[in-house]
Formats: C-alpha cells, structure tokens, sequence
C-alpha cells in the first residue's frame, strides 16, 4: 500500500501533505507555486513518495453549495488526473480546514503575520489527517 498525498489548491499556492507508510500520521511539505509547472511538481512528488491516493480539497460554502472555488478545484483534479494517470484521486469536503489549521498553528506559537507561507500546507495536513483518520 502506498502513501496518500493531500493538495489543498488555491490560486497561487497548492498545499501538500504526505502521509506516513502506514498511512497513520499527514506530515506538512513545502506548498507549490501555482504555474505552467504545477501538475508536473505534483507528479514528481507522487512518484518519489510512492504515493497511490491523492486527496484533494473541494471548497464548497457552508451551505453545502458549489462556487467558483469548487468549480477551480474540479479543474484542478482534473488536470491532476491527466498527468498522473495511474494514482486514483478523490475530493475531500474542506469546510472549516483553513480555520482549524490556523488554529493549530496559533497554538503552537506561530503568530498571525508569519502563517501565510505554511498555511497551505497546514490545511494539507488537516484535510490528510482527516481522511486518514475517516
């Protein structure tokens, strides 16, 4: 069983989390820039952690209903389909992440200003580790 790998895509930043081989614990990686490059970035690190399950965050508003950010991130799967053909991929309801990963950050002491290059990745963390734990 390979690893599963959690995105949190954005507009110019994609979160990532990759999951232990036991697929037990989400641990945070560097968020990607949102370029011509992305999918290939994405593919590069499903290949090197042998990852097998890409879970991505489906923004929908608190109702329950699509926006545009939902419409974007159907895009996005879409795409990450195409460039990794042979890793399945799935949504992942993402309301009220971002909120609970900055607040895991504030309580490890990492103040407002200097949580927006690690946020993404954070909210990676919390989409993984909630599926994992599903």
């Amino acid at each position: 069983m390979g690893r599963v790998m959690a995105l949190d895509p954005g507009t110019k930043r994609v979160g990532v989390a990759i999951s232990d081989s036991g697929r037990t614990l989400g641990f945070p990686r560097p968020a990607l820039s949102v370029d011509d490059g992305i999918y290939d970035a994405v593919a590069a690190i499903a290949s090197e952690e042998m990852v097998d399950l890409i879970v991505i965050g489906r923004p929908t508003s608190l109702s329950g209903r699509e926006t545009s950010s939902t419409e974007m991130a159907d895009e996005f799967i879409l795409r990450v389909q195409q460039a990794i053909p042979g890793v399945k991929c799935s949504f992942f309801d993402e309301r009220l992440t971002t909120v609970s990963a900055q607040k895991s950050l504030r309580e490890a002491g990492v103040r407002s200003k200097d949580q927006r290059p690690i946020i993404d990745s954070a909210t990676a963390v919390v989409i993984l580790q909630s599926f994992l734990d599903a």
